[in-house]
């Protein structure tokens, strides 16, 4: 036993925001924690969105016990229907939780062959050579949890995302007195959010946007367009009672809007006042003054309800001069173009728009801890090891530093996704690389996995075009029977007599070569996009990508 070690193992979310997986195995277990998903950058042509490369747990797939889930977002369960797709696992994860993975897997219609098992805070639960215990954590999300795991090794605490709120909307409060129970025990290694290692202080609680929108919902005199993330519950519930306050029905639009809200009042997270909800087809019947529609698109998505409002392109809401539209968000980076648009179109509508501009009161405020929080959480549990998880490498670093320098963790581990990371009672180094990396998938099919050559043609066609030399070739004699024809899209081809020098290249080319080799279609094709591409680059020092065509009579 004495050589034996754990080893640590993020598949996804170290060195980037998004698509967390982390593997935990010890000799023929392994457990996953979440499994999330990217939104793609831009350079990323036509992909809708990026999974965590699981050839690791594909090639041990014998030995994975099942994917632990933390909390509800995105980043963390999105990866789940292509993972579960080559990996038939047990996922644990909260009832809320649950709740959003069952939706996701039905669309993918692998709801019937995927075992869902509900934890709860406080009710330990085992997967081989581990005990896991989930501790209630707060975040902008509902019923989320951080794991404490008993390994052979010692104990292991995964804050998932998490903010100290004591008072949170639904009377949850982050659980600090298991923590430091698992504190006075001893805790071997723990991983911890780095998303707002960049803020000192500490992360308001959810309440402290209420005394700014309850003064938004007083002067506003005709509808109010309230948009916040889908997935935040609190405030979508904080926006429902000061509707009821104030005398408005509330309408709710946008799928996603409408599925969170549903949800949340199956599950009693949201107490909606009888009689204030109304269908958004009754908008009109009711006085502006006394409506508010809770609206989805706060990032701007081209076809979220906002944006077509924005554009007065929905059937139900209309947004009118002198309507308020709130954005009860942060602009997450990477989207501020989207947004402005929006913005932009809700001004032309003469829109009164409210946005996080860090202006006048909190309209917003983050589900991650800052950095006394991080400090509080590194006090209370002690750890003999420390290990940021979640954020760019600089967050990473920054989180690394801020542990150690505190003086309680005897050493604090960068890792990154790849990483094998192996502990034992008294020492933790980094061992080697697994196969780590990014899946893109084109189109939110399972099968579309788009490959690199395919970004790459893509990019290519982006920026340079295409050109197609098109050859009529008599099959029987292999004689060329009109002159070749050369059509551009994307290319940027100068003057006509470029084309023409382009075209008399094809022509030369076909001139030089043999009857054999015009008969040999995958030669010719080939010859020409040599001849061709050597002129073109040289005339306009592009490289459009050239395809010839060649029609048989």
């Amino acid at each position: 036993m004495a050589n034996v070690k754990l080893q640590i193992i993020p598949l996804g979310g170290l060195g980037e925001f998004g698509m967390n997986c982390l593997a935990i195995r010890w000799q023929d277990d392994i457990i996953v924690i979440d499994a999330g998903l990217m939104f793609p950058e831009s350079e990323l042509l036509g992909v809708d969105i990026v999974v965590p490369d699981i050839t690791y747990l594909i090639e041990n797939r014998q030995h994975v016990r099942g994917i632990i889930l933390t909390h509800g977002h995105e980043d963390h369960i999105g990866g789940l229907p292509w993972i579960l797709s080559e990996l038939n696992v047990p996922v644990y994860g909260t009832e809320f939780t649950l709740a959003y993975v069952e939706g996701k897997l039905e669309e993918h219609k692998l709801l019937d062959d995927t075992e869902l098992i509900e934890i709860a805070p406080g009710a330990k639960f085992t997967l081989g050579p581990f005990t896991v215990e989930p501790i209630r954590v707060t975040h902008s999300l509902v019923d989320c949890v951080a794991l404490a795991i008993e390994t052979p090794v010692g104990v292991i605490v995964h804050t998932g995302d998490f903010k100290v709120d004591l008072s949170p909307p639904d009377g949850k409060a982050f659980d600090l007195h298991k923590f430091a129970e698992y504190g006075k025990r001893g805790v071997l290694a723990l991983l911890q959010d780095s998303t707002n290692v960049d803020r000192p202080g500490y992360t308001p609680s959810e309440w402290s946007v209420k005394p700014r929108l309850d003064e938004i919902f007083s002067r506003t005199k005709k509808k109010l367009f309230f948009s916040c993330f889908s997935s935040s519950i609190y405030r979508i519930g904080i926006a429902i009672d000061l509707a009821f306050q104030h005398g408005r029905k509330v309408a709710v639009v946008g799928r996603s809007m409408v599925e969170s809200s549903e949800i949340a009042q199956d599950l009693g997270y949201l107490d909606i006042p009888p009689g204030t909800l109304i269908h958004p087809g009754q908008i009109g019947d009711h006085s502006p003054e006394n409506v508010m529609v809770l609206i989805s698109g706060t990032q701007g998505e081209p076809m979220s309800a906002l944006s077509r409002a924005a554009v007065d392109n929905h059937k139900h809401a209309r947004i009118a001069p002198g309507d308020t539209v709130l954005l009860s968000s942060r602009v997450i980076p990477g989207n501020e173009k989207s947004i402005y648009r929006v913005i932009d179109h809700l001004y032309r509508r003469d829109a009164n728009v409210i946005f996080d501009d860090g202006a006048s009161g909190l309209i917003h405020v983050s589900g991650h801890a800052s950095q006394e929080e991080q400090r509080l959480m590194i006090n209370l549990l002690k750890p003999k090891f420390f290990i940021p998880v979640h954020g760019d490498y600089r967050h990473l670093k920054k989180h690394a530093d801020l542990a150690q320098k505190m003086g309680v963790v005897d050493l604090a581990l960068v890792i990154e996704n790849g990483d094998i990371l192996e502990l034992t009672a008294d020492d933790a180094r980094k061992n080697g690389k697994v196969t780590a990396g990014r899946v893109c998938i084109d189109s939110g099919s399972t099968a579309d996995v788009v490959e690199d050559l395919v970004i790459r043609d893509r990019r290519h066609l982006s920026e340079d075009g295409f050109v197609l030399p098109i050859l009529t070739i008599n099959k029987l004699s292999g004689k060329v029977e009109r002159q070749p024809e050369l059509v551009s899209r994307g290319f940027v081809g100068g003057d006509a007599a470029l084309m023409e020098g382009a075209r008399q290249v094809v022509a030369q080319t076909l001139e030089n070569s043999s009857a054999e080799e015009k008969a040999d279609y995958g030669v010719i094709k080939e010859k020409i996009r040599i001849d061709l591409k050597r002129y073109i680059q040289k005339n306009t020092s592009r490289r459009p990508l050239i395809m010839p065509v060649i029609l048989e009579i």
